[in-house]
Formats: structure tokens, C-alpha cells, sequence
């Protein structure tokens, strides 16, 4: 007789609707002995998403998207357990296991609706596409992608990471504005004290990736924000527009800046909406979508203009030496242009290897002037643009 698991994911996980899930759960809900069984097979799932491209934070921010956050804890859960089996793990994988939801207790609230929600998730997961690897799953060589050794964040990260903690903590415009210039000054100048670095050791260092969710609502405009930040600090972004996420190639110095400085200037630019929403509120206004959209979009523009320049700027103090960070090669470097040139093209090389097929997509024009208004000002404080965001090419795109 085939076992109990075997009929039950023959009835919820290769058919479609409700009926195959209440059929399934049902056969689990009536034999404990399977329980065990049930999680070892979520494991092999989970495995199965790391061979074709998936990330434990991808994995979740999925979940939690298509499902609801009882599957996201569930698949937290069987990730968890999965990864304990490595005895090295990925860079970048331990801070997203960190990052990961608590799972739920198990056969809670009863046996059938665990098991529904479970099967539920275990068909999610069967059916993920393949996407691109920005890395080796766990227990592999690394291959394609260069992979840095893990290693502590460096002093000038710490700085970065505290500086836009303060801008998002203060209640003052002035003072997010100040702090929110000189973290990207910090970055522009880590960036270049890397690259020089870099050339004077003949390092063999090539770009990375990194996958950073840009999640609804405002999905659009949040895709072109951290398409800003990704250029202004030496690294292509490319979003996919179905699974929530984009793709950011760069150096591994400024992936790290990208993530932090696009998290930080997202909530910067939520807290001022909320307030400017909130004015236009008292004033008798009702259509709060339009003006958020419109708000994001303009904040989203109008920063990608302002980090480009103070990128520029930094840059070529430190070519003439006229800036407070010149780098590690002294006062002036007109070495500086071509090595940023070189890896500029590395980035370009990589991402096209990656994606050889992009499309570009073209952003629906804000319709609000209220909310274009607010969103402008709001990124002037932040003191933080081209057309939209490059769209990954192949399965799952538009």
C-alpha cells in the first residue's frame, strides 16, 4: 500500500485548488507517524530551492508575499534546520538566517490545519522557477561569481550603518539631511579608498551580487530608488518585477552600501510620507493612493539626481586631492578615473553575463502635483532619474 505521505502530496501538491490541499491534510491530520516523514520531505524542498538560485531571505520573502506569515514562520523552520546540517555557510546567508521569522508550533492550531498550511507551502516550493545564482548554494565550491571570505564588517560600515540610524531617528529635517549627506560621502570615499587598494595590490577581487526585496505596494517606485543608489555607488541593479526582488552587481564594498543606504533612505522616505499624508489628510483630502504613488516616485527621482552628484563630487576631490578623504594613494591620484573605469566595466561584464537579455520598463507618469511636490521636498532634506529599472530578462518577467 503507498504510505500516507506519498497519497497525500499526490493529492495537494501536483493539482491545483482547495480540495487536493483538504484531501491531503486530511490523510496527514489522521496519522501522527507521518509527521516526521513530513518534515524531512519540506527539508528536501527547501534543498532543492538552493540548487536553483534561491536564498533563504528570497525563500521567505516569497512566502510571505503569495502565503501568509504562518508559511513564512514555516518555512523559516524548515530552513533553519536544513542550513544546521553545513558546517560553513555562504557569505551573506547567516545575517538572512538571523533575519528569519520564529517558526510556529508544530499541529497548531490542530492537526489539519497545520497539515493544510504546510502542504500549502510545500507546493509553493515545488514549483519555484529557476532564477540566477548570485552565489553557491551550501556545500558547494563556489563557482561563476567571485565569493569573498566572510570577514567582520569593516569600521567604515560601522560608521555608515550609525550615521543612518541617526538620520532615521531624529525628528529633525535639517539633521537627517547632514547625516544622510555624509553617509553617502563616507561610502563614495570607501568606495574609492577599495578601488585604489585594490590596483596597487593586483588584487584579484571581481563583482558579486546580492538580492535585495522590493516589495508592494509602490513597488515600482521603490525599484527605481535603489536603481539610484545601486549606480550612484558603482553597481547595476536589475529588478524582477514578479518575484519581488532586484538583483544588485557590484563590488562587495558597495553592495554593502547599497543595501544599507537603500533600507535606510525607503524608511526616511515612508516617515516623511506618512507625515506629509497626514497634513493632507487635515485638510479634507481623501485619495491617499495617488499621492503616496506620486510621493515615491518623486523622492525616488529626485534622489537618484542628488546621490549621482554628491558621487561626483567626492570622486573628483579625491582625483585633485582637494577632499577630506583623498584614499590610500595621497593627495590626488590620476590613477583614480581609469581604475574606477575598469570596474565599472567588471560590474557591466558581470551583470551582463547574468542577465543577458533586459528590458527597460517605462513608469507611469505620477498624477498627483501634491504628492510629486511633497516627495521632492522630502528628498531634498534626505539629501539623497532616468527612465525605470532594468527588468531581469527570461522566465517570470514583463
Amino acid at each position: 500500500m503507498e504510505p500516507v505521505i506519498d497519497q497525500a502530496f499526490a493529492a495537494a501538491l501536483y493539482s491545483d485548488g482547495d480540495a487536493g490541499l483538504d484531501t491531503g491534510a486530511s490523510l496527514l491530520a489522521a496519522d501522527p507517524t507521518a509527521d516526521a516523514e513530513l518534515f524531512r520531505r519540506g527539508e528536501e524542498f527547501v534543498r532543492r530551492a538552493w540548487g536553483r538560485g534561491w536564498q533563504p531571505a528570497d525563500v521567505v520573502r516569497l512566502v510571505r508575499r503569495d502565503l501568509d506569515e504562518t508559511a513564512a514562520g514555516l518555512a523559516a523552520g524548515l530552513i533553519v534546520s536544513e542550513t544546521a546540517r553545513y558546517e560553513r555557510l555562504p557569505p551573506r546567508w547567516q545575517g538572512q538566517l538571523d533575519g528569519l521569522p520564529a517558526a510556529p508550533p508544530r499541529n497548531r492550531p490542530d492537526r489539519f490545519s497545520y497539515a493544510s498550511a504546510v502542504l500549502g507551502l510545500y507546493r509553493l516550493l515545488l514549483r519555484l522557477p529557476p532564477i540566477e545564482p548570485v552565489g553557491p548554494p551550501p556545500g558547494d565550491s563556489p563557482h561563476g561569481l567571485h565569493l569573498p571570505p566572510a570577514h567582520d564588517e569593516p569600521r567604515m560600515l560601522t560608521r555608515i550603518r550609525a550615521l543612518l540610524a541617526k538620520a532615521e531617528a531624529t525628528g529633525f529635517p535639517e539633521e537627517a539631511e547632514a547625516l544622510t549627506t555624509k553617509a553617502q560621502e563616507l561610502m563614495a570615499r570607501h568606495s574609492i579608498d577599495e578601488a585604489l587598494l585594490a590596483a596597487r595590490t593586483h588584487s584579484k577581487e571581481a563583482p558579486g551580487a546580492c538580492r535585495i526585496g522590493v516589495d508592494a505596494p509602490y513597488e515600482t517606485a521603490k525599484a527605481i530608488l535603489l536603481d539610484a543608489v545601486a549606480a550612484a555607488n558603482r553597481c547595476r541593479a536589475v529588478w524582477n518585477s514578479d518575484l519581488g526582488f532586484s538583483t544588485v552587481v557590484g563590488f562587495e564594498p558597495d553592495l554593502d552600501a547599497v543595501e544599507l543606504l537603500y533600507t535606510s533612505l525607503l524608511v526616511q522616505g515612508t516617515v516623511a510620507m506618512t507625515s506629509a499624508e497626514a497634513g493632507q489628510r487635515a485638510g479634507g483630502r481623501k485619495r491617499t493612493k495617488t499621492f503616496r504613488q506620486s510621493f515615491l516616485m518623486a523622492y525616488a527621482q529626485r534622489l537618484g539626481s542628488r546621490l549621482a552628484a554628491d558621487t561626483a563630487r567626492v570622486t573628483a576631490e579625491a582625483e585633485a586631492g582637494t577632499g577630506s578623504g583623498a584614499g590610500p594613494a595621497g593627495p590626488g591620484d590620476p590613477a583614480l578615473l581609469p581604475v574606477l573605469a575598469a570596474r565599472d566595466m567588471a560590474v557591466t561584464d558581470t551583470a551582463e553575463r547574468m542577465f543577458p537579455e533586459t528590458t527597460t520598463t517605462r513608469v507611469r507618469g505620477a498624477t498627483d502635483l501634491d504628492g510629486w511636490t511633497h516627495g521632492t521636498a522630502a528628498a531634498d532634506r534626505a539629501r539623497m532619474g532616468g527612465n525605470g529599472p532594468e527588468l531581469r530578462g527570461g522566465r517570470g518577467s514583463r
